[in-house]
């Protein structure tokens, strides 16, 4: 009985690893047609993320996926680029370039949400590690090593902004450059490590209302001046109307994603041990992001 609910699991994996996979290969395929190539190359760029995004899927360092044998023959390209060509055309502005188009391909268009959230997931690596750009800093569970992804996210496939920097990078310096890229308006919530009243003048500046607890709620604000968006921010989250506090439990969908893009074979679980220094870091968690957004265009299709 055992053995027959473990081949059921198995074969429900496998269908849905074959179904995630059309659905990354015919984005591919499109973006791929629109796509301008520099140059005469033996490999384009359409050729160098399928296989990439064929290792990240599986887990695997991309020698693995460019070795034949590791392919059905159904899904396996004509010709596979060595690993010194993946190397070198993996740090090509090209490929990040397609991989942003195919992103935007892969989540399809979103109605644009009034609520928004910000927050950050660690991304460790061994403290022995000899990756240079790995840093020490505090993450969740401590004083770790390694990066950290910060995003801000929305009800949306892929989140409307991101960033991957070395854990000793703080949040709030970060956090500038996330609201720089957003667009609409709307309420962009945040934990109390981001009550800064320069993140409030700045995120009003580009059409939303920061909202995030204080570190010591009910108390006093003091004599010095605050931005006026801080103030409404309190008056949401501590007036007797409470309806930022309403608004702020939407702030649980952001977990949710983080959650969802961690939960399901081929997540972004951690970084595995041939993903080393910050290129092939952001390089990793670009394409797992594209990964889990046409997961969840699966499951919503």
């Amino acid at each position: 009985m055992m053995c027959l609910q473990t081949f059921s699991s198995y074969a429900k994996e496998c269908i849905m690893d074959h179904e995630l996979w059309s659905r990354l290969s015919h984005a591919m395929f499109d973006v791929a047609r629109a796509f301008p190539s520099s140059g005469r190359r033996t490999y384009d760029t359409h050729r160098i993320v399928r296989v990439y995004l064929w290792a990240v899927l599986h887990e695997r360092p991309v020698y693995w996926a460019v070795n034949p044998r590791h392919w059905d023959r159904l899904r396996r390209p004509k010709r596979l680029p060595d690993q010194s060509t993946m190397s070198r055309r993996l740090r090509h502005p090209e490929t990040w370039a397609f991989l942003t188009r195919l992103a935007r391909r892969v989540a399809g268009s979103c109605p644009e949400e009034l609520i928004k959230a910000m927050d950050g997931k660690l991304l460790r690596v061994a403290k022995h590690s000899g990756d240079g750009d790995a840093t020490f800093g505090w993450g969740q569970g401590g004083y770790a090593r390694g990066y950290k992804l910060h995003a801000i996210w929305s009800d949306t496939p892929m989140p409307l902004a991101w960033e991957v920097r070395p854990l000793n990078e703080g949040e709030t310096v970060v956090a500038q450059s996330l609201i720089r890229q957003i667009g609409g308006q709307g309420y962009l919530l945040a934990d109390a490590m981001y009550d800064q009243n320069p993140l409030y003048d700045l995120a009003d500046e580009h059409g939303h209302q920061l909202v995030a607890p204080r570190r010591k709620p009910g108390t006093t604000l003091g004599h010095r001046k605050h931005s006026p968006q801080r103030l409404r921010s309190v008056a949401l989250l501590e007036g007797p109307n409470r309806f930022g506090q309403s608004q702020f439990n939407h702030r649980k969908q952001i977990e949710r994603n983080f959650a969802g893009l961690v939960n399901f074979g081929g997540g972004l679980q951690s970084l595995p041990a041939w993903v080393r220094t910050i290129h092939r870091v952001r390089l990793f968690v670009h394409a797992k992001l594209i990964i889990n957004a046409a997961r969840l265009r699966r499951l919503t299709a």
